[in-house]
């Protein structure tokens, strides 16, 4: 298509900034960027050390000596692709949490702000438990440190920053590519106005005050932890993470005065459907943790609402549209500078149910079993038991759980304690479910549709006359491609097992 090749070459010659660089996304980014526009003129990669890693190590171990970059390796050849990344690809030491994004050498600083063309942020903490100082500094200074950043670069034509979808938090019905706007809240909000300034004091105040009392570093852990999900109950957002993306977001509103600003929402994201192969994935999400706890045995049941849309889309689609644009966005009106904001996700334009996405595990699992690290034998599943409200979840685990739990309390104390060991284990394992259970609780019941007009019209741009994106097309970010039973069972599950599980 001659637009697809208008946005490539739009990177010709091109110094990009990249935050977040051992991440999935900034990771594919990268490789994408590199292997459709060979003349990109610099890839830095924002790379935080490490005490037992420098960045140049983790340069190569984390991102392009992974599998990731085989496509690329083998297309070039060992000599030019080691070529390549010497000369294109520069690990830069940093952490966007400090001021000057943590760039301690001011000569190199003044260096890149006379180079940069692109910035792309995608650096987060996506823990929904994150301690609250740690997800605050991330998610949302780190957003503001990189504001700060871009406004010296003399060259900038775009800051893009990943976000997420669910910073709507909770909402029902269909959710609008609109910005967050400075001190707003979300309904149900028990405070209706969001004082960024008072919760930095009240993350510095809690700390000190822990500190002060000699709490260990366990429990001030789990102290900010509660803090954050407090914190972000109370302003309208279901957990830490989605809150403090949410901050990111509004601090960043004020730079469309300075220049372009692209916020991408992804929403939750999956293995690669194509590119630079189909299936390769990093750890694990929501979705993969039900199938690999499903698949190992120890998942019983299923909680959620059968009917309802977890809002899934592959790594490679969100990068295809991370590149769509930033190089079309501000070609909709060269006149002003202005911020650009894009659903990513699939709930509009090819949803996918909950019931569905259970039916296809038990599938793959049941063809294609996980084996017992210690037997060697595979592990058979069963039909999960469908819990679809968290009423019926409480229920079963009364039932199920806690009259074993009361019987080995009762056994460990006869025994003076000789069981405690076991006890405890099998009570941390109930504790963390009840946890874990509220912490996804929105996203398993979840009642919203992402709009994506703002995405649908980059679409337009891109295929011109057609009535959709080809599969084949290197900027493919259409969900209505995607054969989800075809997806799962051939690419993402298997992927799962391949590049994160190993076997």
């Amino acid at each position: 298509m001659e637009e697809t090749t208008q946005i490539i070459q739009y990177f010709e010659g091109k110094t990009i900034f990249i935050t977040g660089a051992t991440g999935f996304l900034a990771k594919v980014f990268s490789e994408k960027i590199l292997r459709l526009q060979p003349n990109v003129k610099k890839l830095f990669l924002l790379i935080r050390p490490t005490a037992k890693q420098s960045i140049e190590q983790r340069l190569h171990e984390e991102v392009v000596n992974t599998e990731l970059f085989g496509v690329l390796r083998e297309e070039l050849g060992d000599e030019e692709f080691d070529s390549t990344i010497r000369s294109k690809v520069v690990p830069v030491s940093g952490d966007v949490s400090l001021q000057n994004l943590g760039i301690v050498d001011s000569q190199f600083r003044q260096d890149l702000w006379h180079q940069i063309d692109i910035i792309v942020n995608s650096a987060a903490t996506t823990k929904f438990d994150e301690r609250y100082d740690v997800a605050f500094g991330i998610n949302a200074l780190g957003a503001m440190h990189v504001q700060h950043f871009a406004r010296k670069c003399s060259k900038l034509q775009m800051l893009l920053q990943v976000s997420t979808a669910y910073v709507h938090g909770t909402t029902v019905g269909l959710i609008p590519e609109k910005p967050l706007h400075m001190g707003e809240t979300l309904a149900g909000a028990k405070i209706t106005h969001l004082d960024i300034d008072s919760e930095k004091k009240i993350i510095n105040e809690t700390l000190t005050r822990l500190r002060a009392q000699k709490h260990t570093e366990k429990e001030i852990n789990i102290a900010m932890k509660n803090l954050g999900i407090e914190r972000a109950m109370l302003h309208g957002w279901p957990n830490t993470y989605v809150f403090t993306k949410a901050i990111g977001e509004m601090l960043l509103e004020g730079f469309k005065e300075k220049g372009n600003v692209v916020i991408i929402r992804p929403t939750i994201i999956t293995s690669t459907y194509s590119e630079p192969f189909p299936g390769w994935t990093e750890g694990l999400r929501t979705l993969d943790s039900i199938f690999v706890a499903y698949g190992k045995g120890n998942l019983k049941f299923f909680l959620g609402d059968p009917e309802s849309t977890p809002d899934l889309i592959p790594g490679d689609m969100v990068v295809n549209c991370m590149v769509a644009a930033i190089a079309l966005s501000r070609s909709i009106d060269e006149t002003k500078h202005d911020l650009y904001i894009y659903h990513v996700g699939s709930s509009r334009q090819n949803p996918v149910k909950y019931s569905e996405v259970k039916w296809l595990m038990h599938r793959y699992l049941t063809e294609n079993p996980l084996f017992d690290s210690s037997t060697g034998k595979p592990i058979r599943v069963g039909q999960p038991i469908t819990l679809n409200s968290m009423s019926s979840f409480h229920n079963y685990i009364s039932t199920h759980y806690l009259p074993f739990l009361k019987i080995l309390k009762i056994i460990n104390m006869m025994s003076c304690n000789h069981l405690e060991s076991i006890y405890s284990k099998a009570r941390r394992s109930v504790d963390s479910a009840l946890r874990l259970a509220e912490l996804y609780k929105p996203y398993l019941f979840f009642q919203g549709i992402f709009d994506d007009v703002n995405t649908e019209n980059l679409r337009k741009l891109i295929r011109g006359r057609s009535e959709k994106l080809k599969e084949e097309d290197v900027l493919n970010f259409d969900p209505k491609c995607i054969q989800w039973d075809d997806y799962f069972l051939n690419t993402h599950f298997r992927g799962i097992a391949k590049y994160v599980l190993k076997k």
